[in-house]
């Protein structure tokens, strides 16, 4: 039975991601196929998990697997507002498991408490820290991932310009692991290039629906996500 607290906490939850769908159809009727982060650059690479200091109970996390796994994944500005104009960089990332699809979505927002909490504008990928933003849920508790990189130091942010420099050099980042007022320990290797093909094919990202392999979502963070994914990828 709920409680008063988590009652309020379903009627705001669910309110508050009502509206975010309601938001977010109204963009998929303007922009399309994209509402969000309209302007992206398919890359692909490898992950490879070194393992973390910081225990969550989630294996994926914090065990080591020398051998890497393939990945797709888009890199994004998400407003779509013209550059030389700061903007929320996106990075999505898809690899297979034996628990199926995963699906990994970050976006620049600050590393320190409470920052991490908000997003943030940046010129250049190279200098976002990318971070889920809404937590996990690991047998430990609330966990939150993020993505800093390591080389090289002055990407460009448009996805055309990016996709360019990133067929003769790799994006090497440090994938990592905190909890939500924690420091941050990195436990995987995450190297992305250009390959041949179409800049930025139709393709859908759903973390909701594919979560990290031996990770869980909270109730309420499905309720503030499932609208606007629903009304999106309805509507688009």
């Amino acid at each position: 039975m709920l409680v008063g607290h988590d009652r309020r906490m379903v009627r705001v939850t669910t309110v508050v991601g009502r509206a975010l769908g309601a938001g977010f159809a109204m963009l998929a009727v303007v922009r399309r196929p994209h509402p969000v982060h309209p302007h992206g650059a398919l890359l692909r690479g490898t992950l490879r998990r070194t393992g973390s200091e910081l225990r969550t109970g989630i294996r994926w996390i914090d065990e080591a697997d020398a051998e890497p796994v393939p990945v797709l994944a888009r890199a994004s500005r998400s407003a779509g507002v013209p550059p030389p104009l700061p903007d929320v960089i996106g990075l999505a990332v898809r690899f297979d498991s034996p628990l199926g699809t995963a699906d990994l979505e970050l976006a620049s927002t600050g590393s320190p408490w409470p920052s991490r909490w908000w997003l943030l504008l940046h010129r250049s990928p190279s200098r976002a820290h990318l971070s889920s933003m809404l937590p996990y849920r690991s047998p430990s508790g609330p966990v939150l991932i993020a993505a800093r990189t390591v080389a090289p130091a002055d990407l460009p942010t448009t996805p055309a310009a990016l996709a360019e420099r990133l067929e003769s050099e790799t994006w090497r980042l440090l994938l990592h692991v905190a909890r939500p007022r924690g420091p941050w320990h990195p436990f995987a290797e995450l190297e992305l290039r250009r390959e041949p093909g179409p800049l930025d094919p139709l393709l859908r990202f759903d973390a909701g629906r594919h979560p990290l392999p031996g990770a869980q979502h909270y109730a309420w963070v499905q309720r503030l996500r499932e609208p606007s994914y629903d009304r999106v990828q309805r509507d688009t």
